[in-house]
C-alpha cells in the first residue's frame, strides 16, 4: 500500500491562509482564522435536489454548534464553509479544487454519488479528508485504495439487498420492473436490487434506464403495463420517481413503487400527489428514535431542524468523527486525522462507527419504510 500518510501530502490547518475569493462572506484577520478549524460542506445548494443538501447542512450546523458551545476542539472553534456542486458530477472537481486552493483540510460531502466520485481523486491526491454522509455508490471506493476518503452511510450493495429482502419476503410480486436514471447512484442500486431478486428466482419483467430531467415517461409506463409487472423498483431521485408514480396512476397502471433514500423527499408528494401513498423506501434507520440521541434531537428541534431525515444524523456523525479525531490526535494535519479514523472506533449518533481499509463502514442499518401522501413515513410491516 502506498504511504498515504506522508506529511508532505497534507496541510496543518493552524497555518491556513486567506480563503479563495467567494468562499467566505468576509475575510477574517489572521489571528481569528488561527482559532478556527474550517470544514468545507460540499453539496447541492441549487438544482432539483437541494433538499438533500439542506439535510446535510442541518446535521453539520447542529454538530458544529454543539461542539463549539462545549469549547470547540483543542481550544479552536469549528467553522463551516458552504460550497455548491448542484449535485452535478462536472462540478465535483470544481468544488474540490476550491477546497484545495483554500487549504481547507476537511470536507463533509459531497452529497450525491456522482459529484462525490468525481471529486474524490482530488481530495485523495491532495491529502484532504472527505467524509460523505450520503454518497452510497460502491464505485466511490471500490478498488481505489484510498486513505483520505470515508463515508458515514452504507453502500448501495448494502441498501439494495435490504430492499430485495423485503420485496422477496413481504411483497412477493409476480414480476418486477426495475428502472434507473442511468447515473452512478441510481443505476448502481437498481443493479444491486435486480441481482438479488434474480438470485432468489423473482421474475424481472424489465430492466431499463430513463433520462433524468425528462417530463414525460409515458413510454416507459406503457412498457411496464405490457410487461406484466405488478411491482416497480426505481433507482434514482425523487423528481423522476414522483413523475413515474403520477403518470402510472394517470394511465391506470396499478403497480406499487419502491425506491432508495434518494426518493425519500417531501417534495415527492407535491409531484406525485395521491399516487405517493404507500410508496416503499429504504432509508437509513431512524436514529432519532434512539433514546441515547434525545439531547441531540432536542438541539435539532431548538433550531427548527429535523433530526429524523435521511442524512441529518449521518452528517452530524461526519462532523463528530472529524472533530473527535482532531481532539484525540491534538492535530489538524489531515494525514494524522485520516490515520486515526482508519485505526479507531467512534461512538456516534448512528452507533459505533468503524471503517474498513477503503473507507466504507463495516456495518450500517437500512430499514424499509412506507411513505404517506402527507409526507410522513412509518416503518414497513
Amino acid at each position: 500500500m502506498k504511504n498515504i500518510f506522508s506529511p508532505s501530502r497534507a496541510w496543518r490547518l493552524a497555518t491556513l491562509g486567506l480563503a479563495a475569493a467567494g468562499l467566505s462572506a468576509a475575510l477574517l484577520p489572521a489571528a481569528a482564522m488561527a482559532q478556527t478549524i474550517k470544514i468545507a460542506v460540499a453539496g447541492p445548494q441549487t438544482g432539483p435536489v437541494t433538499q438533500y443538501g439542506d439535510m446535510v447542512r442541518e446535521g453539520v450546523s447542529t454538530a458544529i454548534e454543539q461542539i463549539n458551545a462545549a469549547g470547540g476542539i483543542n481550544g479552536k472553534k469549528l467553522e463551516a464553509v458552504l460550497l455548491d456542486d448542484g449535485c452535478e458530477p462536472k462540478q465535483g472537481p470544481v468544488v474540490a479544487n476550491r477546497v484545495v486552493n483554500s487549504k481547507i483540510g476537511f470536507v463533509v460531502g459531497h452529497v450525491c454519488s456522482g459529484a462525490t466520485i468525481a471529486a474524490a481523486d482530488i481530495y485523495e491526491n491532495e491529502g484532504v479528508v472527505m467524509v460523505s454522509p450520503s454518497a452510497t455508490a460502491p464505485a466511490l471506493t471500490d478498488g481505489k485504495n484510498y486513505g483520505f476518503i470515508f463515508r458515514t452511510i452504507g453502500r448501495d450493495d448494502q441498501q439494495g439487498p435490504a430492499a430485495a429482502k423485503y420485496i422477496i419476503g413481504k411483497v412477493k410480486p409476480s414480476a418486477v420492473a426495475v428502472l434507473h436514471d442511468k447515473q452512478s447512484y441510481g443505476q448502481g442500486i437498481a443493479t444491486a436490487v435486480r441481482n438479488e431478486l434474480d438470485k432468489a428466482g423473482v421474475k424481472i419483467a424489465m430492466f431499463e434506464g430513463i433520462n433524468a430531467g425528462d417530463s414525460d415517461y409515458s413510454a416507459v409506463i406503457t412498457k411496464i403495463k405490457s410487461s406484466g409487472a405488478d411491482f416497480v423498483y426505481y433507482g434514482g431521485y425523487h423528481p423522476e420517481m414522483g413523475l413515474l408514480m403520477r403518470q402510472a396512476a394517470e394511465q391506470s397502471v396499478k403497480v406499487r413503487f419502491m425506491g432508495p433514500e434518494g426518493a425519500g423527499n417531501p417534495d415527492i408528494t407535491a409531484i406525485a400527489g395521491n399516487a405517493s401513498e404507500g410508496m416503499l423506501l429504504t432509508l437509513p434507520a431512524d436514529f432519532s428514535t434512539n433514546p441515547a440521541n434525545a439531547a441531540i434531537v432536542k438541539a435539532f428541534e431548538a433550531k427548527k431542524r429535523n433530526a429524523a431525515g435521511a442524512f441529518q444524523l449521518t452528517a452530524y456523525t461526519a462532523v463528530k468523527v472529524i472533530a473527535d479525531a482532531i481532539g484525540a490526535t491534538k492535530s489538524t494535519d489531515p494525514a494524522t486525522v485520516a490515520k486515526h479514523l482508519h485505526g479507531n472506533t467512534f461512538d456516534t449518533p448512528i452507533g459505533k462507527v468503524q471503517w474498513n481499509k477503503q473507507g466504507d463502514l463495516t456495518a450500517f442499518e437500512f430499514q424499509v419504510f412506507v411513505w404517506h401522501k402527507d409526507g410522513s413515513k412509518t416503518p414497513a410491516p
